[in-house]
């Protein structure tokens, strides 16, 4: 079912999993007798799911994260690992506040290891909430109802543009009078790539993306050689500006200061280490807030 989901086809899914395309169609129709309900809707334009077919979509992907989980962990033990700690966060935390934090965690605890993912806040709250991952760290502080959430850092959004170019001295600018210049971004499977769509598409505007790459260090790089302009964090942005040719311009939008959330379900139930690295993301945030002597 998930793999006629993913390929729109059941030609290509039966080939997949190495079945007949009969066989395919019967698992189907045996799946939708015993549910009492049709899931999938078959056109001459192709296969769309019913609304039953969604949900068992959406319960399926689920179940098939767990055994994935189950297994991992199951391997994990069997070849000596204490535990696995698993993290979803935005492209920001991952690139530039985890690292450090889970360098020091890994000091103290080098038998765990880490399934670090990143997606959109909304995916992250979700998998929180359904036990798929144990700690989140998100933007926006949504739909977060039954859950802890804690107050972890700021993300700052900058744009990035070449020496010279006619935004270069400006102290800021907005977002929309960024799209009338071609941009650089992330990749599509980034955070930061969807969340950029959703502020254009609130301006009713494109963003033309002349070049999309796969960090930061990379986006810069591409703003000096005059590829676009390039909308990322403060940190990195600043760093990679001491050795670039790029000038800083900060961006005028509210949207623009993001601060970030740690997400868990329930603190008092978490195993201990995973106890252990919130508590380490906290001093963190602590950290970052303290004054530099």
């Amino acid at each position: 079912m998930v793999r006629i989901a993913d390929t729109n086809s059941f030609t290509r899914a039966a080939e997949q999993v190495h079945i007949s395309l009969p066989a395919a169609s019967n698992r189907i129709k045996q799946l939708e007798q015993s549910v009492g309900t049709r899931l999938i809707n078959r056109t001459s334009k192709g296969l769309t799911l019913t609304t039953a077919g969604e949900a068992m979509i959406k319960h399926s992907r689920l179940i098939l994260d767990q055994i994935e989980q189950l297994r991992s962990e199951m391997l994990d033990i069997s070849e000596g690992v204490d535990g696995r700690l698993r993290i979803m966060a935005s492209t920001t935390a991952i690139s530039e506040f985890l690292p450090s934090v889970i360098e020091r965690f890994l000091a103290n605890r080098p038998r765990t290891s880490i399934d670090l993912r990143e997606r959109l806040s909304s995916d992250i709250v979700r998998a929180v909430a359904e036990g798929v991952v144990d700690v989140g760290v998100i933007l926006e502080d949504v739909g977060t109802t039954g859950l802890e959430v804690l107050p972890y850092r700021t993300d700052h959004m900058v744009l990035a543009v070449p020496s010279g170019h006619p935004l270069a001295d400006r102290r800021a600018v907005s977002f929309a009078e960024t799209l009338d210049f071609d941009h650089v971004g992330l990749s599509q499977s980034s955070t930061l790539h969807a969340f950029l769509q959703q502020q254009a598409e609130v301006l009713r505007r494109h963003i033309n993306l002349r070049a999309q790459v796969g960090n930061f260090e990379a986006l810069c790089r591409m703003v000096q050689a005059r590829i676009g302009v390039g909308v990322l964090t403060h940190l990195p942005a600043v760093r990679h500006a001491k050795s670039m040719n790029i000038r800083i311009v900060d961006l005028e939008d509210e949207w623009s200061i993001r601060p970030q959330y740690i997400c868990v379900r329930n603190s008092d139930e978490l195993p201990p280490f995973v106890r252990e690295f919130v508590e380490m993301l906290r001093a963190d945030a602590r950290d970052s807030q303290s004054p530099v002597s």
